[in-house]
């Protein structure tokens, strides 16, 4: 994708094989040779296996990934059908679940969780 391009968007059905399928659509969009796609490719694997592992699209739902590059950082929502329980960071650096937050927040120049009543949007962005 060259910079200011118009977004990419995909519908993922919520079933663990997505998280793979997503990898690929970003690898496309950016193409191979871009200064971000390892971390975006990252990213975009950990917020979809959350959105099918946590959210209510696991249940026969889906996930919507879109991704845009601004010229300066690359910008990923992933929507999906929202739960119970809101993404975090976990606290417990030893637990069994919770590293998936821990590398956005780490990697990511910036990300938050938009909750609405139907569906939740984790975003983040990744600056090169």
């Amino acid at each position: 994708m060259r910079a200011g391009r118009q977004p990419g968007v995909i519908e993922l059905a919520g079933e663990v094989r997505s998280a793979g399928i997503a990898r690929d659509f970003v690898r496309e969009k950016l193409g191979c040779d871009h200064a971000v796609l390892d971390t975006v490719t990252l990213l975009v694997s950990e917020v979809v296996t959350n959105a099918v592992v946590h959210s209510d699209s696991r249940n026969g739902g889906t996930i919507t990934m879109t991704i845009a590059d601004s010229g300066d950082f690359v910008h990923v929502d992933v929507v999906d059908a929202g739960g119970d329980e809101v993404p975090q960071v976990r606290d417990e650096e030893f637990g069994e679940g919770g590293r998936g937050l821990r590398i956005v927040q780490a990697l990511a120049s910036g990300w938050g969780v938009r909750q609405y009543a139907t569906d939740r949007t984790v975003w983040f962005q990744v600056k090169y």
